[in-house]
């Protein structure tokens, strides 16, 4: 068990770049099992726990994995002619995205032994739309023992209408469908970025998709994909996590490597709450710079939706930050009802939220106190680190290492803006 030790009331100052997404990395290095005796050199992959945990999956089915050792985040990818069918529990249990394999190991092997997989603890998420799809798509499908069978003699392409535009199911079925027969047509896709970077990749590998952006893609598959050269986006939530830590601290942060479309709702609810920030652009990158705040936040209300809108991964820090605010803010969760799990342990810091229902009610204080905290899931984490470092006194976070599936370096990015922090083991 690992935890963070947090002395707080530092303005952070300072320049931090932003790593590569951790959400568009899982699914292009399971783009890889599509491959066929070829090979795929994937640059800007964070190097945290879950890209760990899929690099153990993919070695475990049989792909060979390399970290490139003069680039510490390119990874090389080389997938034989034959892969295993059968992901085994102990690493698909510790991380929700293994359920990215589903799809392209049907397409490739013609059947999928796959255990039902974990995650943080943030409600219900069920991969029955993965599934539904598959079995639009030709594929048998049982679920017994806490396990998947799934089988197909070959996928075929057919138009997929998702109930509900989920990223992890608009992956899945994209991959699936690289290796159909014919073309699949999947429509109330997500929009995510994520979705956009995979999109990249299976370009590269040689499929035809076709992605208009606003809900529709179209997937020709084919039976010669090729070997290909990919690069991760830069990852929005830790951006914005940054963004915010120089806000709560009342501070002055710049972070670099950001694309501003990807965190236009995070913009546009900062400029409400009376936030003073920059955007500089440049031919190959652009970055957003907070200034120190004149005075508290404004309250706004927020409701968390599929992109373009809120992410719900950055619920729990503009909670954090709004519990700052003067007045009273409504934060709504739309996506995951167990993602308010969190608030009891900001309560405990000196913040007043009430839950009631899927909404949570912030009556913004003055300043929040240190005191010992524990984490319930990543993000939930992180929104804990940023109010111990606005918190007077010192702040203990327990069960950190939820927050390195999700953040690179995070002690060391904050130490350079000149926050004390560090990760210490729990029996210390």
């Amino acid at each position: 068990m690992e935890r963070m030790r947090i002395a707080g009331g530092v303005p952070l100052k300072g320049r931090v770049k932003t790593q590569g997404a951790k959400n568009a990395a899982l699914p292009v290095m399971a783009a890889c099992l599509l491959l066929r005796g070829r090979g795929m050199r994937l640059a800007n992959v964070p190097d945290l726990n879950d890209t760990g945990t899929m690099i153990e999956l993919l070695s475990a089915l049989g792909v060979s994995v390399k970290r490139d050792p003069d680039e510490r985040n390119t990874v090389v990818f080389d997938t034989p002619d034959s892969v295993s069918c059968e992901a085994p529990e102990p690493l698909v249990r510790k991380m929700r995205a293994s359920s990215l394999v589903l799809g392209p190991l049907l397409a490739r092997c013609g059947r999928v032994v796959m255990p039902l997989p974990g995650g943080c603890s943030i409600g219900s998420r069920p991969i029955d739309l993965h599934l539904k799809g598959l079995v639009q798509m030709g594929a048998e499908v049982d679920i017994r023992g806490g396990a998947v069978y799934a089988k197909a003699r070959r996928l075929v392409g057919r138009r997929i209408y998702l109930d509900f535009p989920s990223v992890g199911a608009t992956e899945n079925l994209m991959m699936a469908a690289a290796c159909a027969k014919g073309e699949t047509i999947l429509e109330n896709t997500a929009r995510e970025p994520e979705i956009e970077n995979l999109v990249a990749a299976l370009r590269g590998m040689g499929v035809a998709v076709d992605a208009d952006g606003i809900g529709c893609v179209r997937v020709a598959g084919s039976d010669d994909l090729k070997s290909c050269s990919a690069r991760v986006i830069p990852d929005r939530i830790e951006a914005c996590t940054y963004i915010l830590a120089g806000i709560m601290t009342g501070g002055d942060v710049t972070v670099e490597d950001v694309v501003p479309e990807h965190i236009d709702a995070l913009l546009a609810k900062l400029e409400e709450a009376g936030v003073a920030f920059s955007v500089a652009r440049s031919e190959s990158s652009a970055s957003v710079a907070v200034r120190q705040p004149t005075g508290r936040l404004k309250p706004v209300s927020v409701k968390t939706m599929p992109f373009p809108g809120f992410p719900t991964d950055m619920q729990p820090q503009i909670v954090a930050a709004l519990s700052l605010a003067n007045g009273v803010s409504l934060v709504e969760e739309n996506i995951f009802q167990g993602r308010f799990l969190y608030t009891a342990e900001l309560n405990r810091m000196g913040a007043k939220i009430d839950i009631k229902g899927n909404t949570a009610v912030i009556s913004g204080v003055r300043s929040l106190d240190g005191v010992s905290v524990a984490a319930t899931d990543l993000r939930a984490g992180a929104a804990l680190i940023l109010a111990g470092l606005a918190a007077k006194g010192e702040s203990l976070v327990e069960n950190v290492e939820h927050v390195l599936r999700g953040y690179e370096d995070m002690d060391e990015k904050l130490r350079s803006l000149g926050a004390t922090v560090a990760f210490e083991t729990a029996d210390a």
